[in-house]
């Protein structure tokens, strides 16, 4: 678990793609280093958000770490983008004496977002996304919690077509690497997961009412669908 609270901007020191031969072939094999200041308390094992992605660490040493991503990740990802120089935003896990002042981030991206405007507003950027995945947009809503490569950010507007926009402060500018991308770049997106979990709960609720003849939505579909027969039938004469 995250607070999408960046705490050090790492860079991609190796990009390796795996061969069929190695375990977990296909994937990539990714080294990130200038990231000393995350590593002091790092154990093999441990989970490292990089732009908002959940990996493990296989190896490290004072300043860098090795993370292996598999081909899922990287399909439902933009690490795809990676290169040697690319910077990376870096959170460890929270542990108990963490404060929690962003959201709850896992990790696990849902998709990416292509970055469609940028434009300043006083001191701050307002940068406008387009979702990849259409079926993400119900989860975004006007004031709600997003993670953009693993920034905790807030939506500030949403548009018709589903384009969504977040205002960026100049604190946070100076400690995240979006203001490094520009325009037609993809950002990682997880959405707020306390919306996952209702519409979950939803559609396990109406599964087990619809199924159920005795269920009280049973019961009151059952009467709408009489009544309408008898409207029906009412009018016919």
């Amino acid at each position: 678990m995250f607070t999408g609270i960046v705490e050090h901007i790492g860079t991609v020191a190796e990009y390796k793609e795996l061969d069929e031969s190695v375990s977990g072939g296909n994937g990539v094999s990714v080294t990130i280093k200038d990231a000393s200041p995350i590593l002091g308390d790092c154990h093999i094992g441990d989970s490292i958000a990089c732009n908002g992605i959940c990996l493990t660490v296989t190896e490290f040493d004072s300043d860098s770490f090795k993370v292996g991503i598999s081909p899922e990740t990287i399909n439902r990802t933009e690490i795809a983008s990676w290169k040697v120089g690319t910077k990376i935003n870096l959170e460890r896990a929270v542990s108990q004496e963490v404060r929690f002042g962003g959201h709850y981030v896992q990790g696990h991206v849902d998709s990416v977002a292509t970055i469609t405007s940028r434009r300043p507003e006083g001191n701050s950027i307002v940068f406008g996304f387009k979702l990849r995945d259409d079926t993400y947009n119900k989860f975004i809503v006007e004031k709600g919690f997003i993670a953009l490569d693993g920034t905790s950010l807030t939506v500030t507007q949403i548009d018709d077509d589903g384009t969504f926009y977040i205002a960026m402060i100049a604190h946070t500018q100076e400690h995240v690497v979006m203001p490094l991308k520009k325009i037609g770049d993809l950002v990682n997106v997880e959405v707020d997961v306390t919306g996952k979990v209702i519409e979950k709960q939803i559609d396990v609720h109406l599964e087990a009412q619809i199924s159920n003849p005795k269920s009280s939505l049973a019961q009151l579909v059952g009467k709408l669908v009489e009544q309408k027969v008898a409207e029906y039938i009412s009018k016919s004469k």
